[in-house]
């Protein structure tokens, strides 16, 4: 800190208009510093005995001595908050009366000594303690988090003739190859993202409808669940059927994949376990659910399967057992929507459906249920983001809309309308950037919801230039 210099401690004044007038003027002109004498140590501080205070007609107060080191601390602290108070100069008063009716000068500020810095500096840099560490009552500036802006509209729509209304049918899947396969009737088609072409893979014809489709998590491998129990694997890359497996009895509306492992369930109430490496058409057979099976999806890890059913049970199953390890019963209607945590390991959400319209999430390692959110409206889906604590939701009766939301606080992101059905087909893309949903209305809606990978700066090119509304077949 820079020492004040004799001369900006005792103002100055001009020469005495009257000379044969005997004032306190002569006595400030008599008084002249010495120029070259300068101060030099690491701190000011005043000694008022050696300060003649009469030049400034201050007047002195046994209480001024006891209050000395408050008034240096009231000072040190405004001067921290609010910033340094430069000094003007004094000028003499012509008009101001001394004793005596001698012209005298203006009284100045009765603050003498202050503090003048030659730049101006930040509030944080000024505070003789943290930014975390404020006095209560002082509010530091913070950088303000723009929030993200998701488009209320989707980028493209594909015509789907024949999409079924049905709640408890799986008929949309996106491919880590980004290929899109759908189930429309008896006929599974293709789309590819990076050109937008459709192709048609199969027609099932008396095999029945397709009830599910569901893409190996590598490689071009398509299941196809049909509506006479039967699974079909295919080699899309070929268009090529590779095996049919048997073992259930009513149609297959769920099928999970974990590694070369196949999960199916079906209406009539069971859960095939398949290794489409073995000759046998399913390995284990899970029985539990007392209803039609809608809902199944492998953890991250594939140690733990979750399943949902039309008996309104969240069931989760390991590899090594034929009932389930955890069973939860707090839903009031059917469980299709199930989704696991690609951030947190046992995080498991579930959704339910018109009678319950709730969202719950459960902690699979300690069997806990964690938290309840009603969303207002049947629950369909549910998919986490990749990239972000986020998740998507989408709803049938009587919204039929789309919601984003942060978890853990639940918050709403965005919510999303276009469908005149139930939303009730929900895939997202391999970049986990872009969600492609289907309703009874028979159309395909793509949306730019979840924010990109950080280490990803270029856009996706999934659908960027083929914009606009085509038909799937």
């Amino acid at each position: 800190m820079d020492n004040p210099s004799s001369s900006s401690m005792h103002p100055q004044s001009p020469p005495n208009p009257n000379p044969k007038t005997p004032s306190k003027t002569n006595l400030i002109n008599s008084y002249h510093p010495s120029p070259s004498r300068s101060i030099y140590s690491d701190r000011f501080i005043p000694s008022r005995s050696s300060s003649n205070f009469a030049l400034f007609d201050l007047p002195l107060s046994n209480k001024e001595d006891s209050n000395s080191s408050s008034n240096a601390y009231t000072c040190l602290l405004r001067t921290a908050l609010f910033g340094p108070v430069v000094v003007s100069p004094v000028t003499p008063e012509k008009n101001v009366v001394g004793v005596n009716g001698r012209r005298g000068l203006k009284r100045p500020n009765c603050n003498i000594f202050r503090y003048k810095t030659e730049t101006r500096q930040r509030l944080d840099s000024l505070l003789p303690f943290g930014v975390d560490d404020q006095l209560p009552g002082v509010v530091s500036p913070s950088p303000v988090k723009i929030p993200r802006k998701v488009p209320k509209s989707p980028y493209k729509v594909l015509d789907a003739p024949a999409l079924q209304d049905d709640f408890y049918l799986n008929l949309v899947d996106w491919s880590s190859q980004n290929v899109l396969a759908v189930g429309l009737g008896s006929c599974v088609y293709l789309w590819h993202a990076s050109s937008g072409k459709v192709v048609k893979l199969c027609d099932l014809e008396n095999d029945g409808d397709v009830s599910s489709v569901g893409w190996a998590q590598r490689g071009t491998h398509l299941a196809i669940g049909t509506s006479n129990g039967k699974v079909q694997l295919w080699d899309a890359s070929h268009s090529k059927r590779i095996r049919t497996m048997e073992g259930h009895r009513l149609r297959v509306g769920a099928l999970a994949w974990s590694s070369s492992q196949l999960s199916s369930g079906s209406r009539d109430k069971s859960i095939l376990q398949r290794d489409i490496r073995a000759q046998e058409d399913y390995i284990s057979k899970l029985s539990g659910h007392k209803s039609e099976v809608c809902g199944l999806k492998w953890s991250y890890d594939s140690r733990e399967l979750a399943s949902g059913g039309n008996d309104n049970r969240l069931f989760v199953w390991n590899n090594h057992s034929t009932q389930p390890i955890l069973k939860y019963c707090e839903h009031t209607a059917a469980v299709k929507a199930i989704a696991w945590s690609p951030h947190l390991h046992g995080l498991l959400a579930s959704g339910g459906g018109t009678a319950d319209r709730c969202i719950r999430f459960w902690n699979t390692t300690t069997n806990t249920h964690l938290s309840c959110m009603d969303t207002g409206s049947q629950v369909c889906n549910l998919v986490w983001s990749k990239n972000a604590n986020e998740l998507v939701s989408t709803h049938g009766y009587s919204q039929n809309q789309i919601i984003l939301w942060r978890y853990p606080t639940m918050s709403k992101i965005a919510t999303l309308t276009g469908h005149t059905y139930r939303v009730l087909y929900l895939a997202m893309s391999p970049d986990g950037q872009t969600i492609v949903t289907g309703a009874g209305d028979e159309t395909l809606r793509f949306w730019n919801v979840f924010p990109s990978p950080k280490s990803q700066n270029t856009k996706s090119e999934i659908g960027a230039s083929s914009l606009g509304r085509t038909q799937i077949r």
